[in-house]
């Protein structure tokens, strides 16, 4: 304990060093982590992190799909759900099926059953990559929801087919009867059940006396408890989070007070980062284990890295394809959302899905996939275990690598979102929000408070400071009942934003970004 101990706080300050200098080179830390990682396990002498692969699934999935679900735009998804289903189930087993039947051709002694397992481990795009990698880029929000709402549901159905495949490799048969029904079930009943729990949480918070500590420890609780629940009833343990999620995060005006909602955004930045980085680095240092184990089933390491470059070359062929085949089913069925016509609209038509594919780095959920691969089937080694560790790290890598440098400097150099994307029209988005919440403001005031408004020089100091963003120069006169009176103010300007956000041209970004601010205004009155 006292060696392992330094050693974790060693990899968290070697994780934070990584991530400044990726600032720095302005790239995506994910990038960084993964060569950090790699480079990390040819050091001599460092202690074996060792952790129960039945364990992984656990500790690392419940909070990273519970902060993306919380973080993504829910409105965006329903509009665009037809594509993000597509890319999250049909893609995903085209791209899983793919390398089942090539790994199963190509890879001596590699069944279809091991070869599905492989393709459902590595067929999900990861959100946090991507995210890293698209801050450096405009892209339009229609995109960017299509690649959050994709990355939240792609994780589900990807680790069902890993699921099944693992029954399988175990059985050594399959019954598509038995698994059209298990999958339904997991899917339903996965749902279902985060639905339920996460009403009751819901309900916890706003019926107990929490404050933003207890606030904050309840929700890093809950998805391990969503997540917990559904995998004993046999479902879907990602989609109850990422439903619960979803659930709350709609909710988070109603159960968590601005205390909670500003400390609790911090908490949960800074542990999903750590968490991020843990994954990236413990396969690193169990690299030199992987490929001992390699050595010892008779393949050397150039053939597993040309099995690894076979695995990524189809991962990011079969995301083309797909995007490709999304392209022309939108034109065909759909025309009234697919690019106008001219010659902007069908340079458009043909690179668009090009970018799509180009999307599609691998990370985090593929390396807890691979990680929680059980070391042993029957008491033997299980069949080709470092094998997929490492094929698995290889196509992390290289889609990190290749695509995620690359990727930016695509968009930027193709030019094909300058037409959708105008800094000006989300500054003039902006304004015209807080015009409308100006004269909201102004309007509630004079209706229910217009007794109080006269003779009361701190209340019109507070007005002038909340439309020109300056401090009252005389805070200390606000008494406890103009305090009141503003913070119900604050309250209504979240009332009217909720409802502005029904709209759905408005971008749900600029309306999160003002409801954080009034957060913080809110907090500062209260410190007053």
């Amino acid at each position: 304990m006292h060696t392992i101990l330094p050693f974790l706080l060693a990899m968290i300050a070697v994780i934070v060093l990584l991530n400044m200098w990726a600032v720095k080179l302005r790239i995506a830390y994910p990038i960084l982590l993964v060569i950090g990682g790699l480079l990390i396990s040819f050091i001599p002498g460092l202690p074996t992190v060792k952790i129960d692969p039945d364990l992984i699934f656990f500790i690392f999935l419940p909070p990273l799909l519970f902060e993306a679900s919380w973080n993504v735009s829910f409105k965006e998804m329903k509009k665009w759900w037809r594509i993000i289903g597509s890319f999250a189930f049909l893609v995903v087993f085209f791209t899983a099926l793919s390398v089942a039947v090539v790994t199963n051709y190509a890879i001596p002694g590699f069944t279809l059953a091991l070869g599905f397992l492989l393709g459902g481990i590595v067929s999900p795009p990861d959100a946090v990559s991507t995210g890293a990698i698209t801050k450096f880029v405009k892209i339009p929000k229609s995109t960017s929801a299509i690649l959050e709402g994709e990355s939240l549901l792609n994780d589900a159905s990807s680790l069902i087919i890993f699921r099944f495949a693992l029954l399988a490799v175990g059985s050594g048969q399959f019954i598509w009867q038995q698994a059209a029904f298990s999958f339904l079930w997991m899917i339903l009943g996965g749902a279902g059940i985060g639905l339920i729990l996460a009403w009751i949480f819901v309900q916890a918070h706003k019926r107990l006396p929490t404050d933003a500590p207890s606030d904050i420890a309840l929700t890093l609780i809950e998805p391990y408890f969503m997540y917990w629940a559904a995998e004993q009833l046999h479902c879907s343990g990602v989609l109850a989070v990422v439903s619960g999620g979803l659930f709350m995060s709609a909710r988070r005006l109603i159960f968590l007070n601005s205390a909670s909602r500003i400390r609790g955004f911090s908490f949960w930045e800074s542990f999903i980062f750590i968490l991020n980085g843990i994954v990236f680095l413990i396969i690193g240092l169990e690299l030199p284990e992987i490929v001992d184990g390699l050595h010892a089933n008779g393949i050397s390491l150039s053939t597993a890295i040309g099995y690894g470059v076979l695995v990524t070359a189809i991962l990011i062929l079969a995301r083309m394809i797909s995007s490709y085949v999304a392209m022309i089913s939108t034109l065909i069925f759909r025309p009234g959302v697919a690019p106008r016509t001219g010659p902007a609209a069908k340079r458009q038509r043909l690179l668009l899905p090009l970018i799509l594919g180009w999307t599609g780095m691998r990370g985090v959920v593929s390396l807890a996939a691979a990680l929680a691969i059980p070391v042993t089937l029957h008491g033997a080694p299980f069949p080709h275990r470092n094998l997929i560790l490492f094929i698995t790290f290889i196509a992390i890598l290289l889609t990190l690598v290749i695509q995620g440098l690359t990727l930016p400097y695509l968009i930027n150099r193709w030019r094909l979102f300058d037409h959708f994307i105008s800094e000006e029209s989300e500054e003039a988005t902006r304004k015209e929000i807080k015009r409308g919440l100006k004269q909201h403001v102004f309007e509630f005031l004079k209706q229910k408070h217009e007794n109080e408004l006269n003779g009361h020089a701190e209340l019109e100091k507070f007005l002038k400071q909340w439309e020109e963003k300056t401090k009252a120069s005389d805070e200390s006169r606000i008494t406890e009942k103009t305090k009141a009176l503003f913070i119900e103010a604050l309250e209504s300007q979240r009332e009217y934003l909720t409802e502005l956000n029904k709209d759905p041209k408005i971008n749900e970004e600029i309306i999160r970004r003002q409801l954080y601010q009034i957060d913080l205004e809110e907090e500062r009155i209260k410190s007053i």
